[in-house]
Parts: structure tokens; sequence; C-alpha cells
């Protein structure tokens, strides 16, 4: 491998100083981050534990003005790929990194979130590797940044098209798909500003039907925060993006409906609180 000796590079990774690039890799995970410099470097470590081998690991920085470019630098000769340039936002990070992917499965992992254990992407490759599952999904264990402790566990639904327009979809971080169904299907729609996994979940999983499996554990660990979890004008936006999402893939709902997945919440805070999981909430 040849690492990045230019200071002022924006991009690198031992991908960008290979001619040509295996195309037999199982997976290709995409990672976008600005200003992440706090965590970045446990996320680059938690893809570098898998076990599977056959990964891929693209890092879409936003233009950071921290000392993230610097940890990028210092993981070239790990990191498949890395660029640092001004875009239109996380969704669009996602899709810079879809477009950039070699492997056949794709899956998100978020620039403050790690996964549970080594085995993760062994555990989703097996699933992926039957034909007839074109994507999966799993649970998200929340965690205080500060003490490390959890404080809620989002059970992903095993029915997920029953329940989009009462507001809920499978964990987002957890998704994995096969690169050609994003090729095929489309990317995230660049033009949401929060609720644009909620939309892409929706249309591969409800309108094009996808077959899809659930993986039954925990496989992400996120720290609590993030752009969905801004407070009360954050959930107004996210739920008018959420209605949108539904409208325009053939699903009525309304606020009153997605108000009711609130409720739902609580029975997942409690339970962490006491340390206790509640396998059944979502």
């Amino acid at each position: 491998m040849v690492k990045v000796v230019n200071e002022d590079a924006k991009s690198g990774g031992y991908r960008a100083h290979q001619l040509q690039t295996s195309n037999d890799l199982d997976f290709s995970i995409i990672t976008v981050v600005y200003n992440g410099e706090k965590y970045i470097e446990n996320t680059i470590q938690s893809v570098m534990s898998q076990k599977k081998k056959k990964v891929e690991h693209i890092i879409i920085d936003g233009g950071s003005t921290d000392g993230t470019v610097a940890i990028l630098r210092k993981y070239s000769d790990k990191v498949a790929y890395w660029i640092s340039e001004k875009d239109k936002g996380i969704y669009d990070g996602m899709n810079k990194g879809i477009r950039l992917a070699h492997g056949k499965y794709v899956g998100i992992l978020n620039s403050d979130d790690y996964y549970e254990h080594e085995n993760v992407l062994n555990k989703v490759f097996g699933i992926l590797e039957d034909a007839s599952t074109r994507c999966v999904f799993a649970h998200v264990r929340f965690i205080d940044p500060q003490t490390k402790k959890t404080v809620r566990v989002y059970n992903s639904k095993s029915n997920p098209e029953k329940l989009f327009r009462w507001g809920f979809m499978p964990a987002h971080p957890t998704f994995f798909a096969h690169r050609d169904d994003y090729l095929k299907y489309g990317l995230y729609k660049i033009d949401y500003k929060i609720a644009a996994d909620y939309e892409l979940l929706i249309r591969f999983i409800l309108k094009f039907k996808l077959p899809y499996k659930r993986l039954d554990e925990v496989i992400i660990v996120m720290r609590t925060g993030g752009a969905s979890t801004g407070g009360l004008k954050s959930t107004i936006h996210l739920n008018k993006e959420i209605i949108r999402a539904c409208r325009d893939n053939g699903i009525y709902t309304n606020f009153l409906m997605l108000s009711l997945k609130y409720f739902r919440k609580v029975a997942e805070l409690l339970p962490a609180a006491t340390g206790r999981h509640n396998r059944n909430s979502q």
C-alpha cells in the first residue's frame, strides 16, 4: 500500500494509488462525515475490526474544517477511498459513496456509529447470499456519548411494509442492500433534508417489493444526537417529509397517525433505563 504524503491532498485511500481495483469485494461500507474528528477514528477502526475481509470502506467528507481530514490521511492505507469536498448534504454524500462502490453489497455506517461486534458483516453476508434476499435490516442500540450507557433499543419490526404509514421504518443504519438495486431503483433523493432514508426504504421494500430478511439482533451502536433528533422543529420537519415520502410512494398517512409512534418510544426508553430490553418494541 502507498500512503498519502501530500498534506494538502483532498482525497486519498489505497484505491487512489492503484490503477485497477478488485471487483471481488463482498461489501462497500459508506461513511459520510462532516467535522467528525471526535468519533470518525472509532468508526474506521470498527470497520477494520470486522472478521469479514473482502470489505472496502469509502468515506465521503463534506469539507471538514476540524481535524477530520488529518485522521483520514492517517488511515489512507486502511481506507479504500476518501474525499473531502463541499457537497449538498448527507444524502448527497451517501450517493457519492454508492457510485464509487465496488462491493456486491452496500451498507451505510454513520460517522459516529460503530458495529456491535466483529461478526456483523459475516452474519449479514450469510443472509444476503441467499438468492431469495435482496436486503437485510436489524436492530440499533443507542448510547449516551458521555456515559456509554444504553438509553434506547430500536427493534426493527419484521413487517415494515405495514408500518411505514404509521411512522415506523427499519433502522436505516442497519440496512444492507445489493449495489445493483441502488443503481436500478435509484439513490437517495437529495431534496429531502432528514427523511431521504425513509423514502428510499419505502421505495425499495414497499414500492418495488425487494425481498428482505430481518436479522433479529443489535448490529449497530449509535450515539444519541444527529440530524433526526434535533428537537421539536426537527421533529415537525421530519414528519412533513415522512408524509411526503409516503405520498410519493402511494401510501396515505397524516400527522395524527404519525404522532402515535411517540408513545412507543416511551416503551423503549423505560426498559433501557432499568437495564432490560423490550424485544417487541420499535
